[in-house]
């Protein structure tokens, strides 16, 4: 699948502009990954830009993301691609054995949580580091629904350093800060 016809798809199932920006942001997570690791740029964005393109009509779980991947079956998408979007999340007990399936599970609350850090900052991610993501982390009051044992497990998963996944995630969103609304 191609980035266009992912991007059809996802706006076809997704009106949010909070969740898009929220999957752009995945995507360009996923993308600065697949060239640090030398892997497919186009696939692993394609990825990102699809791993919750369901869920604004399935958001219960466990029909997300179940019903997006019988979806994505329907409309020839390889199994590689529905398998890591179904790795995402750990209530769906899909292994994550690829790489590019390790990676989406990182990068995916790591990016909701990095964005309301920058929404609450003056200069937004322009200038946000890893240390004021981390301290954040600490106040369960502040973005209470991201999950941070998944943000951890994410960086344990990819055997990164929590600190270095988190500035590099920063770098990649910042890349595309404007299209973000950060």
């Amino acid at each position: 699948m191609q980035r266009e016809d992912a991007l059809n798809l996802m706006h076809e199932y997704t009106k949010n502009d909070a969740l898009r920006k929220h999957m752009y942001a995945v995507e360009a997570a996923m993308r600065a990954y697949a060239r640090k690791f030398g892997e497919d740029e186009e696939l692993w964005g394609v990825v990102g830009l699809l791993h919750d393109f369901d869920y604004e009509m399935y958001p219960n779980i466990p029909d997300h993301p179940f019903k997006g991947s019988a979806i994505l079956k329907e409309k020839g998408v390889s199994e590689e691609i529905r398998t890591a979007i179904l790795g995402h999340a750990s209530f769906t007990n899909v292994p994550r054995e690829t790489l590019m399936a390790k990676t989406l599970f990182a990068v995916d609350e790591l990016c909701g949580f990095i964005s309301a850090c920058a929404l609450v900052r003056p200069n937004k991610i322009s200038d946000l580091e890893a240390s004021s993501v981390k301290k954040k982390m600490k106040d369960k009051a502040f973005a209470k629904n991201v999950n941070r044992d998944e943000i951890i497990q994410g960086a344990t998963e990819l055997n990164i350093e929590l600190t270095e996944h988190i500035n590099f995630t920063i770098e990649a969103m910042r890349s595309m800060a404007s299209n973000l609304g950060l």
